[in-house]
C-alpha cells in the first residue's frame, strides 16, 4: 500500500485535532506515516498510532526548535527523497501552507492549499476547495510529481484505527538557509477553557451588531454555554472590541466547524470567505435584508441582546 506523509502537528507531543484529521483522510489514500519535528514523541507516537500513522519518523534535532519554517522543509524533503510517498498532507495553518509550498518547490512537484475534502482518484488524490471567497466549489488533483496538499481543518470527524506503529528517527542534513530566521524568545497564549478557534466545533461570532467590547460578553455566554470558539468580524476587530486573533475572514481565521453562529454580522464577502464551508450557519440580525441570511441555514430576524440570552436559557434548561 501506497506510503501517505503527515506532518505532525503538535505542542511539546501533544497532538492537535487537525493532524488527527490529517491521518483519518491518510487513510483514504495509503498507509499513513507520520512525520513528527522536535521533542515530545514517546507521548505522541500512542496518540498517532492509534489514528492510524504505521511509521513515526521522529526528528528531534536543535534546529527545529531553534529556527523557523526551514528546518520543517529540510527534514520533510529528505525524508520524502527516501520514501518516495504517494502524497504529502499537511494542516492548512501560516506554517504548514509556508512549508508545503517549499516542500513542493523543492520535490518539484504540484502544491494545492486549503483543501476541504480528500479522496483517492485514478490519478491521485483528488481534493476539494472554496474558491474565489467561498463563491464555488472545484475539485483538482495533482499532475506532476509528490502530490503536496494542505488541508484546512475540520475537514473530516478524526476516526480512530489503532494500530502499533513503527518508530524511525532520522538524521536530517539542514542547510545553510536553516538558520537564516533564529527563534529568540517565546512566551506561553493566555490559556482559556474555550477551544481553538480553528479547530472548534461550534463557534459563535459577533460583529458591528453587538455594537461595543462591553456588549461581547453576551457572545461569550453563548460560546460557553455551548462549548464553542468566539469569532468576530473584521468590523468588530478594527473597532477595537475584539482581538485580532479571533477575527474570522479572508484576512483573519479561515473557520469550517459543524455549526457557525453569526450575531449582528451583515454577511460581506470578507466575512463570508472566513466562513462559508461550515456545515451549518445560523444567523441572528435585526436587517431582514442582510446577506448573511442568503447564506445561513437558519435564520433569526431579531435583536441580537434578545434573541442570545433566550437561547442560552433554553440550552441551560435543557440541560437541566
Amino acid at each position: 500500500m501506497a506510503e501517505i506523509l503527515v506532518l505532525v502537528d503538535h505542542t511539546d507531543g501533544a497532538v492537535r485535532k487537525p493532524t488527527l484529521e490529517l491521518l483519518t483522510l491518510a487513510r483514504r489514500l495509503g498507509e499513513p506515516s507520520a512525520v513528527f519535528l522536535g521533542q515530545g514523541a514517546d507521548t505522541a507516537t500512542e496518540v498517532l498510532g492509534r489514528y492510524g500513522a504505521h511509521k513515526v519518523y521522529v526528528v528531534d534535532a536543535p534546529e527545529v526548535e531553534e529556527f523557523l519554517v526551514t528546518p520543517a522543509v529540510d527534514a520533510l524533503t529528505q525524508i520524502a527523497e527516501s520514501t518516495s510517498p504517494a502524497a504529502i498532507l499537511l494542516p492548512s495553518g501560516p506554517d504548514g501552507k509556508e512549508t508545503a509550498a517549499r516542500v513542493a518547490l523543492r520535490l518539484d512537484s504540484g502544491l494545492i492549499t486549503d483543501a476541504v475534502d480528500v479522496t483517492a482518484g485514478e490519478d491521485g488524490p483528488v481534493t476539494e476547495q472554496s474558491v474565489f471567497a467561498a463563491t464555488y466549489q472545484v475539485t483538482a488533483h495533482i499532475t506532476q510529481g509528490v502530490p503536496v496538499i494542505t488541508v484546512k481543518p475540520n475537514a473530516t470527524a478524526p476516526e480512530p484505527a489503532p494500530v502499533t506503529p513503527a518508530v524511525e528517527k532520522w538524521d536530517v542534513t539542514f542547510g545553510p538557509a536553516s538558520a537564516a530566521v533564529k527563534v529568540l524568545s517565546r512566551a506561553p497564549r493566555e490559556r482559556s477553557d474555550r477551544p481553538e478557534l480553528t479547530e472548534a466545533d461550534i463557534v459563535v461570532s459577533g460583529g458591528r451588531g453587538v455594537n461595543g467590547a462591553e456588549n461581547f460578553a453576551v457572545i461569550e455566554r453563548l460560546a460557553d454555554a455551548l462549548g464553542a470558539a468566539v469569532g468576530a468580524s473584521r468590523a468588530a476587530v478594527d473597532a477595537g472590541w475584539y482581538p485580532h486573533s479571533h477575527q474570522v475572514g479572508q484576512t483573519g481565521t479561515q473557520v469550517s466547524p459543524g455549526l457557525y453562529l453569526a450575531a449582528g454580522i451583515s454577511g460581506a464577502i470578507q466575512h463570508r470567505a472566513g466562513m462559508q464551508t461550515s456545515k451549518t450557519i445560523v444567523a441572528v440580525n435585526k436587517d431582514e435584508d442582510a446577506p448573511i441570511f442568503d447564506l445561513a441555514d437558519y435564520g433569526v430576524v431579531g435583536d441580537l441582546f434578545k434573541v442570545l440570552p433566550q437561547l442560552v436559557e433554553e440550552i441551560e434548561r435543557r440541560r437541566g
